[in-house]
C-alpha cells in the first residue's frame, strides 16, 4: 500500500510540474495577461483539453471510490504518467523563457499545489488530489495574483533604471521609434544597416518589443558609444506604444502600417489606429514621423507638420518609388526624394512589400544626412531579415522562408513573389490569425488567391483549414488532389519532395502559427 501510495504522489507530482510548465508556456506567449489567458483557455483545442481532464477526473473518481484499495493508487498514478505525456514539452517556436518572473510564478505555484495536496492528504480526500491538477490554469493566475504586488514592484525598479539611462543620454541619443500592424521588423533590420553607414547603432534585437524587452535592452545593451538607438515598439492593446515611448523619449518615429493584426485584444481598428499613433504624439515637434502613405488609415491623419510620408502607390507623397521591378532575382526602383533629387535603389530582395519597408529606412537615413551614394551601396548589401521571404536553397526544392509572416497584405506580396518563379510553386500554410471577425473571410481570399498561383496548397493544422479550403474552391482549383492537410510543415515538405516531376520546386513558408495557438 505504502508503495502504492508513493508511486502515485511521485506520478501526481510529476504531471503538475509538467502541467505548470505548459500553461506558464502558454501565459508567458499571451503576455501574462490573464484576460487574455482566460480567452486562451476557452479557445483551447477540445482535444488537448479532453486528454489533460479526461485522466485527471477518472483519477478522482477511482480515488474517491477505492481510496482504502492499493490498486487504486496504482491506477490513479498511472492516470497521472497519461497526463504527464500530454503535457510533455514540444519543440515550441518560441519557447518559454525562464526569466526571474517565471521562476518566482512557479515557485509561488508549488507553494500552493503542495499546500492543497497536503491540506486534501491530512482530511483523508485523496480523491481531491487530481483535482488540484484540473484547476492548474486557476492555480497559476491564483500564483500570479498572489505576486503581482512584487512582479509591480520589480518592473517600476527596471522601468526607472532604464528612463534614467535614456536621461543621462538624451543630448546626444537619436531614439527612432518603428511600429505598424506589418513591416516594422524588416524596417528596423533594413535602417539599422543604413544608419551604420554613419553611426553607431544599437536596435532592438529579435522580437524585442514589448515594454519589459525594451527595458531589457536599455539596461544590458545600450552603451554610451551609441549615437542611434532604433526602438521596435508592438503592441496588442491600447496604452502600450505610449508606455514604451515614455521610456525611450523617442526623437522621430516610423509608422509602417496599419491594419486588422490583433484585432481580437485590440476590440476595433480605431483602437489599433489610436495606438500606433501614440508613436506619433510622442515625438516632439522637432523631431518627425515617417508614415506609410499607401496606407489609407494612415493616409488619412494629416494634421502635423512634423509627419511625413513614403509610399509607391500614392503620388502625393514626400518620399515616392516608381518604376518598380521585382523578380526572383530582387528588386529595383528609383527613390524620388522632396528636393526633387532621386536615387536607383537595388536590392538582393524579393516581395514588393519589401520595397515599402527600404523607402521608410533610406527616407529616414536620408533625413539623418546619411549621403545618398551610402543609402544606394547599403540597400544592395542588405539581407533578407531572417524568416520573412528568406530564400532558402534545400537542392530539389527551394524554400522561400515568410513563416514570421502572419497579415494579409503580407501574405499577398508573398504570393506575388512565389507567381515569379518559374517552376512548381507549393504554398504551405496554417493561414493567419489574430484576425477578429474578418478572420475566416480574409483567409478565405487568401486561399482564393493561392489557388491562382500555386499547383499545390498545404494547410497546416485545422484552425484555418476551411476557410483557406472554400476560397480555393471557389476558383475553380482542383482542391480534392492539390489542397492537402497536413499537421506540420516538415510533413508537407516531404510530401512536396516526394512530387514526380522535372520541374524545379518552390515552397511558399507563409506564417507559422504561435504555440498558443496549436
Amino acid at each position: 500500500m505504502l508503495f502504492a501510495i508513493i508511486f502515485y504522489a511521485c506520478a501526481l507530482a510529476a504531471a503538475l510540474a509538467f502541467t505548470a510548465l505548459y500553461y506558464t508556456h502558454m501565459f508567458q506567449l499571451e503576455s501574462y495577461q490573464p484576460a487574455q489567458f482566460c480567452h486562451w483557455l476557452k479557445c483551447m483545442p477540445l482535444q488537448k483539453t479532453a486528454a489533460g481532464v479526461l485522466p485527471a477526473l477518472i483519477a478522482a473518481l477511482v480515488l474517491f471510490g477505492f481510496c482504502r484499495h492499493t490498486a487504486a493508487y496504482l491506477i490513479g498514478g498511472v492516470l497521472m504518467l497519461v497526463c504527464v505525456y500530454v503535457f510533455r514539452p514540444f519543440k515550441a517556436k518560441k519557447p518559454l523563457v525562464f526569466t526571474a518572473r517565471v521562476l518566482r510564478l512557479l515557485g509561488c505555484y508549488a507553494v500552493l499545489s503542495i499546500l492543497l495536496c497536503t491540506v486534501f492528504g491530512v482530511l483523508r480526500l485523496p480523491g481531491l488530489t487530481p483535482v488540484v491538477l484540473i484547476a492548474s490554469p486557476l492555480l497559476l493566475l491564483l500564483a500570479n495574483a498572489v505576486n503581482r504586488p512584487m512582479e509591480n514592484a520589480v518592473r517600476n525598479h527596471y522601468i526607472r533604471e532604464a528612463k534614467q539611462i535614456i536621461a543621462a543620454r538624451r543630448p546626444n541619443l537619436i531614439v527612432i521609434g518603428i511600429t505598424g500592424s506589418y513591416g516594422k521588423t524588416s524596417t528596423k533590420y533594413f535602417l539599422a544597416k543604413l544608419l551604420s553607414q554613419k553611426y553607431n547603432v544599437l536596435m532592438t534585437p529579435a522580437s524585442y518589443n514589448t515594454t519589459m524587452g525594451v527595458v531589457k535592452v536599455i539596461r544590458e545593451m545600450l552603451k554610451p558609444s551609441h549615437e542611434v538607438f532604433i526602438c521596435e515598439m508592438g503592441a496588442r492593446r491600447a496604452g502600450e506604444i505610449k508606455e514604451i515611448c515614455d521610456i525611450v523619449l523617442p526623437t522621430h518615429g516610423i509608422i509602417t502600417s496599419i491594419g486588422p493584426q490583433h484585432l481580437e485584444t485590440f476590440g476595433s481598428i480605431e483602437n489599433i489606429i489610436s495606438t500606433k499613433f501614440e508613436l506619433a504624439d510622442a515625438v516632439g515637434d522637432s523631431g518627425f514621423v515617417l508614415l506609410n502613405g499607401d496606407n489609407r488609415y494612415i493616409y488619412e491623419r494629416r494634421y502635423s507638420k512634423k509627419y511625413h510620408y513614403y509610399g509607391m502607390e500614392n503620388p502625393a507623397v514626400d518620399y515616392f518609388a516608381e518604376n518598380v521591378s521585382s523578380s526572383v532575382d530582387g528588386t529595383s526602383f528609383v527613390l524620388h526624394l522632396p528636393q526633387g533629387a532621386s536615387l536607383q535603389l537595388n536590392a538582393r530582395l524579393i516581395g514588393k512589400h519589401n520595397v515599402l519597408n527600404i523607402i521608410a529606412a533610406s527616407a529616414m537615413a536620408s533625413m539623418l544626412g546619411v549621403e545618398p551614394r551610402d543609402i544606394v551601396r547599403a540597400v544592395k548589401m542588405l539581407e533578407p531579415v531572417p524568416h520573412r521571404l528568406q530564400m532558402v536553397d534545400g537542392g530539389d526544392v527551394v524554400i522561400i522562408d515568410d513563416a514570421f509572416n502572419s497579415n494579409p497584405v503580407g501574405a499577398k506580396s508573398a504570393l506575388e513573389a512565389l507567381s515569379g518563379f518559374d517552376g512548381l510553386r507549393v504554398l504551405v500554410t496554417p493561414g493567419m490569425v489574430e484576425l477578429g471577425e474578418s478572420q475566416n473571410i480574409l483567409n478565405r481570399d487568401f486561399g482564393a488567391h493561392a489557388a491562382e498561383v500555386c499547383n499545390y496548397i498545404y494547410i497546416v493544422g485545422k484552425v484555418n483549414y476551411n476557410s483557406i479550403y472554400e476560397g480555393a474552391a471557389s476558383t475553380g482549383f482542383d482542391v480534392g488532389t492539390r489542397v492537402i492537410g497536413v499537421d506540420t510543415p516538415e510533413q508537407a515538405i516531404a510530401a512536396v519532395r516526394a512530387l514526380n516531376t522535372d520541374r524545379r520546386k518552390y515552397v511558399l513558408l507563409e506564417n507559422d502559427l504561435p504555440d498558443n495557438f496549436r
